[in-house]
C-alpha cells in the first residue's frame, strides 16, 4: 500500500476554531493552528483556513443521521489534531480540545465595522463570546473552587444556575387541612394531616460537588447537565436555559421544576402507585373532565379503605352537585341522572342557615324505627290532602 494515512508518521497540529458555520453542514470547523498559519489576519483571514473534520468517538455511528451530532466546538475553542495530508497541511482532522486558563479574552469587530480588532488571530474574532472569563475552562459546576474562612469552606465562585436555583426555592407551601368538621356532626378518628402541620417546603439544593468527580455539560445558551459522582453526594441534574429543569439528590428524592405549562399526553393507560402520602396544591382552579367520549362505562370511581375519611371543605364557597340526563342508559340501569347517597350507619347534616328541599316528583320517606322532630317555631304542613295513620 502506498501513501496511506500516517505511513511516514503524523503531522500533529494545535490550533484555535475561528470558524464552524460549515456550508457542508458535517460539523467541520475553520482552525488557526500554531506553527502552520501566521496569527496575522490580512495575511491569512479565517476565510482562507482549511476545514477541518472532527473525529467523532466509536460509540457514535455518524451515519444517516444515528448517533451523535459532530457539534460542539465554538469559536475560540482550542483542539488538537493532525493532517490527513501530511507536511501539505490541508486536509486537517480535529482529535479533541485542550482547556486551559485563558489569559485575555477575545476582542471583537462589530457588525456595523466598528469596534476594537488588533489584527490578530487565534482568537473568536467574529463573535467576542469566547472565552467568556480568564479562569480554568473546566466548568465552574465541576470545579467548585472553595474558600477556607474561620474553620469552614465556602463556594468562592458558584455557577449563576446554582445561585438561581437557590433563591428561587419553593417555601411555606400550603397543603390541605380540614379544620371546619363540627365533632358530633361528622367525625373523624385523629390529625388528618400530622405530619407536615399544614404546610411543605421545596428541598434544598444538594449542590456539593468535588473536583474531579462531577460530570458536567454546559450548552452555549445555557442548557445543563450534570452527573455528579462525588462520594455521598451523588446526584443527576439536567436543566433548561428557562429554569425548567430535575434533580435526583443523594437519597433518592427528585425534585422537577417547570417555569411555564406542562403538558403530559398518554395515548393508552396510565398507571401510578404511591406507596406513602400524596399531596397537591393548586394555587388556582383544578378542572378534571371523565369520559370525554361519552362512551358507557367510563366512571370515575373513587375508593378509600378501611378506618379512613373523604373530607371536603370549601372556605366561603360552595359544594354544587349536579347532574344531567344524557338520555343514553347502560344495560340494567333504571334512570340516568340520579344522586345516590348509601350510609352503612349514620347520616348526620347540620345546617347553618335554611334548608330547602324542592321535589319535583313524589317523596317517599320510610322510617323503619321511631322518628323525632324537633321544631322551636311553627311547625306549618300545606297540602291538597293530609293524611294521618
Amino acid at each position: 500500500m502506498k501513501n496511506f494515512m500516517g505511513k511516514d508518521g503524523f503531522q500533529w497540529f494545535v490550533g484555535v476554531v475561528e470558524d464552524r458555520n460549515d456550508p457542508k453542514t458535517l460539523g467541520r470547523v475553520r482552525v488557526r493552528c500554531l506553527g502552520y498559519h501566521t496569527e496575522d489576519m490580512v495575511k491569512l483571514p479565517t476565510k482562507d483556513l482549511p476545514w477541518a473534520h472532527p473525529m467523532n468517538p466509536i460509540t457514535s455511528a455518524t451515519v444517516s443521521g444515528l448517533g451523535q451530532t459532530p457539534l460542539g466546538v465554538v469559536e475560540g475553542t482550542w483542539v488538537v489534531g493532525f493532517f490527513t495530508d501530511g507536511p501539505t497541511a490541508q486536509q486537517p482532522i480535529i482529535m479533541g480540545t485542550l482547556p486551559g486558563v485563558p489569559s485575555n479574552l477575545p476582542t471583537q469587530v462589530k457588525a456595523d465595522g466598528k469596534g476594537v480588532f488588533n489584527g490578530k488571530g487565534f482568537q473568536d474574532y467574529l463573535y467576542g463570546a469566547y472565552p467568556k472569563y480568564t479562569e480554568t475552562d473546566v466548568n465552574r459546576l465541576a470545579v467548585n473552587e472553595k474558600i477556607e474562612s474561620e474553620g469552614f469552606s465556602e463556594e468562592s465562585n458558584p455557577h449563576s444556575t446554582l445561585t438561581q436555583r437557590r433563591a428561587t426555592r419553593d417555601l411555606a407551601i400550603g397543603t390541605a387541612i380540614i379544620d371546619g368538621v363540627v365533632d358530633g356532626v361528622a367525625p373523624f378518628p385523629g390529625d388528618l394531616d400530622n405530619d407536615i402541620k399544614g404546610q411543605w417546603n421545596q428541598p434544598e439544593i444538594p449542590y456539593a460537588a468535588e473536583y474531579p468527580h462531577n460530570h458536567v455539560y454546559e450548552s452555549e445558551s445555557g442548557h445543563i447537565r450534570e452527573i455528579d459522582d462525588t462520594r455521598n453526594n451523588e446526584r443527576i441534574h439536567e436543566r433548561h436555559m428557562s429554569g425548567t429543569g430535575y434533580e435526583i439528590h443523594p437519597n433518592g428524592s427528585k425534585v422537577t421544576r417547570i417555569k411555564k405549562d406542562n403538558y403530559t399526553i398518554v395515548t393508552n393507560d396510565e398507571y401510578c402507585h404511591i406507596q406513602g402520602i400524596a399531596r397537591q396544591t393548586v394555587d388556582e382552579g383544578l378542572r378534571i373532565r371523565v369520559n370525554a367520549k361519552g362512551e358507557i362505562g367510563n366512571n370515575y370511581n373513587i375508593e378509600v379503605g378501611n378506618n379512613s375519611n373523604v373530607n371536603v371543605e370549601v372556605n366561603g364557597g360552595n359544594i354544587n352537585l349536579t347532574t344531567l340526563s344524557s338520555g343514553q342508559q347502560a344495560a340494567g340501569q333504571t334512570s340516568s341522572g340520579d344522586i345516590n347517597i348509601n350510609a352503612a350507619r349514620n347520616l348526620n347534616m347540620q345546617v347553618g342557615g335554611d334548608m330547602n328541599v324542592n321535589v319535583i316528583g313524589k317523596a317517599i320517606e320510610n322510617v323503619a324505627k321511631t322518628k323525632d322532630e324537633f321544631v322551636v317555631g311553627n311547625n306549618t304542613k300545606t297540602g291538597k290532602r293530609i293524611d294521618l295513620n
